[in-house]
């Protein structure tokens, strides 16, 4: 049996047990390749035919953080908005840098420029097949 996670308190009191970011796409199968494959989050539940949404979650075992994407029979908004919509991924060092960047290729999946100046020199940026991006900061190089 799976030990509840320890909650967090917010600055109001509230006790937080999981953080799900969750956001539709019209091209879930893809999706779901490029965060399990390349960003290597295992899928922990899906769902299909709820009330017209099929769904994927995805997160590491025992976190507290999950991903959900939702892809609606009748279709859903598919692009990001911009290439500066991001979830930042904070490494230790090169060596782990280097391991997202093997297993994205490996996904077929090459960085991208930033789209923000900030990022260059000290990550590498991912674009999923929805336009959104993925930032793999190498907290060593901002030292």
């Amino acid at each position: 049996m799976t030990q509840p996670l320890p909650a967090q308190v917010f600055p109001n009191g509230a006790r937080v047990q999981r953080l799900r970011v969750a956001r539709p796409t019209d091209q879930l199968e893809a999706v779901v390749r490029f965060y399990r494959d390349g960003l290597g989050v295992p899928v922990i539940g899906h769902f299909e035919d709820h009330a017209g949404y099929d769904g994927v979650m995805l997160g590491l075992p025992d976190a507290g953080i999950h991903l959900e994407f939702t892809r609606f029979a009748g279709g859903s908004p598919g692009t990001a908005p911009s290439n500066d919509n991001l979830l930042v991924l904070y490494v230790q060092d090169s060596t782990d840098l280097k391991l997202f960047e093997t297993s994205f290729a490996a996904a077929g999946h090459l960085p991208v420029e930033p789209e923000n100046p900030y990022w260059l020199g000290k990550s590498l940026t991912f674009q999923d097949p929805d336009g959104w991006r993925v930032v793999i900061f190498d907290l060593s190089a901002s030292a």
